[in-house]
């Protein structure tokens, strides 16, 4: 007997509180360095603490809600990432998709609060609510506080030296 794979309606039945994950940590640099190493797709094989960004070719800065970026999975897959939500040195957000499709559902999100002179709080959310492919769930329920945090720390590190 072979095992059939979920149909989206196993999404229901999952808690929405579990669906969005976060984690935020102070970092003592300016807001636009740290916004830069995100907004800068180049940059961000650099900081993921998912070690699941191979890479991203240069002079794909994102500028704002519309634009999208391709980042190379380790892997070896391309992901196109479409900007949903934008602010300049405050906030950028984006959900992957296959190159050329609809995104998948999975929202990665960036949110940049100045905390002092040279400081700022750096909040990182990913949010899977509108995800609805079960083949990408497993994958979805394994990012935890842990691998943000990953992100921001590694993050951090590069903004402060």
């Amino acid at each position: 007997m072979t095992e059939q794979a979920p149909d989206a309606s196993v999404f229901d039945s999952i808690d929405p509180a579990l669906k969005v994950v976060s984690a935020e940590l102070d970092v003592a640099a300016p807001v636009a360095a740290v916004f830069e190493l995100i907004a800068d797709p180049a940059r961000q094989p650099e900081w993921d603490g998912n070690d699941n960004l191979g890479a991203a070719v240069d002079d794909q800065r994102v500028r704002g809600i519309g634009d999208s970026f391709v980042t190379t999975l380790t892997k070896g897959v391309d992901r196109e990432n479409h900007i949903v939500d934008f602010a300049e040195g405050r906030l950028i957000a984006w959900k992957p998709s296959e190159v050329g499709g609809e995104p998948f559902g999975q929202k990665w999100v960036w949110e940049i609060e100045p905390s002092g002179e040279g400081a700022c709080l750096v909040r990182h959310i990913y949010d899977w609510t509108e995800l609805r492919d079960p083949q990408r769930l497993p994958r979805a329920q394994s990012t935890t506080v842990s691998n943000l945090l990953a992100s921001l720390k590694r993050l951090k590190q590069l903004a402060e030296s």
